[in-house]
């Protein structure tokens, strides 16, 4: 049932590749959500930008493949805040990118293990549903009036491009004006998790709430309830409500056009080019890949920081070595099931996208808390006539994967697989029994196809210990050398990539401006 791991289906070009350009003003690696964000943001403000992405195709672990008519999300399977005044919108308007193919989700239905919840996309049937099915005491109206209230004033500072982690005068002041004098005293939440919140209020025993806390937290922070950041879990929590929204054809739809859009703009993105070594300094760095070297004035590095250090000069290695060294224990990796099937199997519900939740008892991953996507009613771009495309996704423990013989591999990866469809069957009760494709990615196709060591995706589970002012930074330690993307604050999911490019387009044209005068 389970054949092989998902494929890398680009074809193979007969054409010999262009010629590298000799220099660019900045040189992105990886051509994932951060480097393709921050490389359009620079090229639409008229600086040349060249970007090498070692896949076939631009997208990283927000990417896609593509498979006899269908196509799959690998990672991210939807566009978080791109409605008009949002993070992602912002990225829209700055780089006058339109024409986006993409619809509203009216919000996904959790199905926790006694009862369903849905969660609404509009504010007020949320506040509604979430009394109903969760409780609806004072208790739990003061615990969800506080996150909100956190959500609201850290949503708003994210959207005018909060920066951290603080490391200059100038940083303070730009975040001082971002979240609000007023609310300043909020930054005393910092150092305190959700299960404190939820201890406060008398709630941490409440099974059904603390489990769908604990889903949400998951997906978004890669944390659990007692070690997940309040401020950064109450962002998550109400990550549905900031907006959710796909493109027609998926993540695939969506590159297609951004792509696009940074050629048109005289863009240059060089796939299945790797980069092997960074060498130079600030204004003339020279980046090594096996089709020829470029020379740039400034370099940022969108792949996660353990091959930062491995490609970058000794100064940026050295200084991301405590990092490295702190944040280990703290990655996870994930498995996604992909089928194709026909549109029968999956055309009952309202709503495209579930998150399921098989155990109280369990802890979260491996099955127990998975999500499932399925691609539009009438989106030929991601499923045949009369198909759709099924994503089902789950986060698992890296350990579990490594040192496994090619024999206990296939074994693993065909029993998540059978267990993971058979736990989505609760939303979709005949998915998968005429499937037209059905496969499986693990940690190991993550690490063959992304590069990331071990198949470590998201970037690390998120504590007060390591994120936000504790969070790996965009300055490295050697200057006009930049670091986005997952491994840096804000951290893992979409919406945090297109933050980070945010903050490291804006550095960069602030050291361009300084060479310049």
């Amino acid at each position: 049932m389970f054949r092989t791991d998902v494929q890398n289906l680009v074809p193979a070009g007969t054409r010999p590749p262009r010629a590298l350009p000799r220099r660019c003003d900045v040189a992105v690696i990886g051509g994932g959500m951060s480097g393709m964000a921050t490389a359009l943001r620079l090229q639409a403000d008229g600086l040349s930008t060249v970007v090498f992405e070692a896949h076939g195709h631009a997208g990283g672990c927000a990417g896609y493949y593509r498979h006899r008519g269908f196509s799959f999300d690998v990672g991210a399977t939807t566009l978080v805040d791109f409605a008009p005044g949002g993070v992602g919108a912002e990225l829209l308007d700055a780089t006058g990118l339109t024409g986006l193919d993409g619809h509203d989700l009216p919000g996904y239905v959790a199905w926790l293990p006694d009862r369903t919840v849905t969660l609404h996309r509009d504010p007020a049937r949320w506040h509604a549903e979430r009394l109903r099915a969760l409780g609806d005491t004072r208790a739990h109206r003061r615990f969800w009036a506080g996150l909100d209230h956190l959500a609201h004033v850290f949503w708003s500072a994210s959207r005018a491009g909060i920066r951290l982690p603080v490391r200059t005068p100038a940083d303070a002041l730009h975040d001082l004006r971002a979240v609000g004098l007023r609310h300043w005293p909020l930054a005393r939440h910092l150092n305190r998790t959700l299960g404190d919140e939820l201890r406060r209020h008398g709630l941490r025993g409440q099974d059904s709430l603390v489990a769908l806390l604990g889903m949400l937290v998951e997906d978004t922070v890669h944390s659990a309830v007692d070690r997940a950041p309040l401020i950064n879990a109450a962002l998550g929590v109400t990550i549905r409500g900031a907006g959710l929204s796909r493109h027609r054809g998926g993540m695939h739809g969506f590159w297609r056009r951004l792509v696009a859009h940074y050629r048109s703009l005289g863009g240059d993105l060089r796939t299945g080019c790797r980069v092997e070594q960074v060498t130079g300094r600030a204004g003339a760095f020279a980046v090594h890949t096996p089709r020829g070297t470029v020379t740039a004035a400034t370099v940022v590095s969108a792949v996660p920081a353990q091959l930062t250090a491995a490609l970058a000069p000794p100064e940026v290695a050295a200084g991301l070595g405590p990092y490295l060294r702190r944040d280990e224990p703290d990655l996870g990796g994930a498995v996604v099931v992909f089928l194709g099937v026909p549109e029968d199997e999956v055309a009952e519900h309202e709503f495209t996208h579930h998150q399921l939740l098989h155990d109280y008892a369990r802890p979260l991953g491996e099955g127990n808390n998975m999500f499932v996507s399925v691609s539009g009613p009438g989106d030929l771009d991601s499923a045949p006539p009369g198909h759709r495309a099924v994503m089902i996704s789950t986060h698992t423990e890296l350990g579990d994967w490594a040192g496994l013989s090619e024999a206990d591999y296939a074994v693993r990866k065909e029993e998540i697989g059978r267990r993971l469809i058979g736990y989505a069957r609760r939303a979709y009760p005949r998915l998968g029994e005429r499937a037209v494709v059905c496969q499986v990615g693990t940690p190991r196709s993550y690490q063959r196809f992304t590069g990331r060591p071990g198949g470590a995706v998201g970037g690390v589970r998120q504590t007060p210990a390591n994120t936000n002012q504790h969070a790996l930074g965009h300055r490295s330690a050697l200057p006009g050398f930049w670091l986005v993307g997952d491994s840096t604050w804000p951290g893992l999911g979409t919406v945090a990539c297109v933050l980070g490019s945010r903050i490291v387009a804006d550095g960069v044209r602030r050291d361009t401006a300084a060479v310049a005068r």
